[in-house]
């Protein structure tokens, strides 16, 4: 999986940056989080709040996609010293990035997950199957759970991975799924494309 990166470019009021990439992990068959073949020349770091904005929503600990069959403890993830995102180490379970929005408050909440391993698919081997109207279920640590409902599921090439759509400022709390898809790559033992799941808060 491949690293997303800050873009060169001014940051939006309330972000410090914005993720760009994902990184192949070492050993995996695929990837996780936003992902993309690490575009030269850029960079990446956590979301950071505005200033006198407040997370009202409990952290995530689980997420449930019943139609692609998904139900998966969240780990937590970060960012390692270079300002890389640093993808889930567990090819069964999803992972939710921290700097960025809690899932049910107001922005884009983002999720990863593997889409296979040399053992076989992974926790996200079927979002690409997803379509609108499909739940995706996020069960919080209060014990309440957010209910988001699937508006696009669309593919790009890691090339050209849509930065600012999957991270930049919603009006409302938004869920983005993230894995790889299309083409393996053999030679960079990746795979050429994103899948990103768009999904909207119903309850």
């Amino acid at each position: 999986m491949s690293r997303h990166r800050r873009p060169r470019r001014p940051a939006l009021p309330w972000l410090r940056a914005l993720l760009a990439g994902v990184a192949l992990a070492a050993g995996a068959v695929a990837l996780v989080s936003p992902d993309a073949a690490v575009p030269a020349g850029t960079s990446a770091a956590p979301l950071v709040l505005e200033r006198g904005t407040e997370r009202t929503a409990a952290a995530p600990v689980r997420v449930r996609v019943p139609a692609a069959g998904v139900d998966s403890e969240l780990l937590r993830l970060g960012t390692d010293a270079t300002g890389a995102l640093v993808p889930p180490d567990d090819f069964d379970r999803a992972g939710w990035f921290t700097g960025g929005a809690v899932p049910g408050d107001v922005g884009p909440a983002v999720v990863a997950g593997h889409v296979d391993s040399v053992d076989g698919p992974a926790v996200f081997a079927r979002i690409g199957e997803l379509g609108p109207g499909d739940e995706v279920q996020v069960d919080r640590a209060d014990g309440t759970t957010a209910r988001f409902t699937v508006t696009e599921v669309a593919r790009y090439p890691k090339t050209a991975f849509p930065t600012e759509a999957v991270y930049g400022p919603t009006p409302r709390a938004e869920l983005r799924l993230v894995t790889c898809g299309g083409e393996f790559d053999r030679s960079r033992r990746s795979y050429v494309d994103n899948v990103v799941v768009t999904a909207v808060l119903t309850w």
